[in-house]
């Protein structure tokens, strides 16, 4: 499997494009800020057809750049049902003082907050095939309620590769203060989609550096007490 990604924009948002390998079709993950011409580099230079943009949550940081990405390559964009008002509206998701910052942001770029052509909402439990892979979808409210993490299998070229957005990051989890967050269920999220996995899996989060799940599970904070909501852990 071919991953790359780049920090993106003010917010240095991770955003990934992933495929099968060079030459074959791939998908988008949270393109962000000025996400558009990295992604437009990675694509060219592996060259790669893009197939759908996947949204890991609808904050401003990682959805910025979607209608462009999209627009320029004709295709979908797939995101959580809850969180697609913040398509059009980010405000709504947002602190005071964030809402004016992006009021700065906005100005010198005359971005136009629309959704693109063709939006399909995510499942929980959903499997997307496309560009070649079996993706699989996992509801993980709590830093937003349409939040989701997207899955990638283990095969002969490596392990398992979990896409967390701001679920979980290394040593870290995603703030639960801003409208739409709530840290029980971010607690729920964490037990229901990281702690069963094998910790093996690598973690490509939506802001940092990559992970483990078993790194994670040894030493983030916020994983430490938790019971995992579907049996016991399956560490290798």
């Amino acid at each position: 499997m071919l991953v790359a990604g780049f920090p993106a924009g003010s917010w240095g948002t991770n955003c990934y494009v992933v495929a099968s390998g060079k030459g074959q079709e791939c998908v988008v993950v949270d393109p962000g800020q000025d996400a558009a011409s990295g992604v437009e580099d990675v694509v060219r230079e592996n060259r790669l057809r893009p197939v759908a943009v996947l949204l890991t949550h609808g904050h401003i940081d990682h959805v910025w750049s979607v209608v462009p990405v999209c627009g320029a390559h004709d295709v979908p964009a797939y995101i959580h049902p809850d969180d697609r008002a913040l398509l059009t509206d980010p405000a709504r998701a947002l602190s005071p003082e964030t809402v004016q910052v992006l009021a700065e942001l906005l100005a010198p770029s005359r971005l136009e907050l629309t959704e693109p052509d063709d939006v399909r909402m995510l499942e929980d439990r959903a499997v997307l095939s496309l560009a070649g892979l079996d993706i699989s979808v996992a509801h993980a409210p709590g830093h937003t309620r349409g939040s989701v993490t997207f899955g990638v299998p283990a095969d002969v070229s490596g392990p398992a590769v979990l896409f967390s957005g701001d679920l979980v990051f290394r040593d870290g989890v995603g703030r639960t203060d801003l409208p739409g967050g709530d840290h029980d269920q971010l607690l729920a999220s964490l037990a229901k989609v990281c702690l069963p996995l094998p910790d093996d899996t690598i973690v490509l989060s939506g802001h940092g550096p990559e992970t483990t799940i078993g790194r994670e599970r040894a030493s983030n904070p916020w994983l430490q007490n938790l019971v995992p909501a579907s049996g016991p852990a399956r560490g290798r």
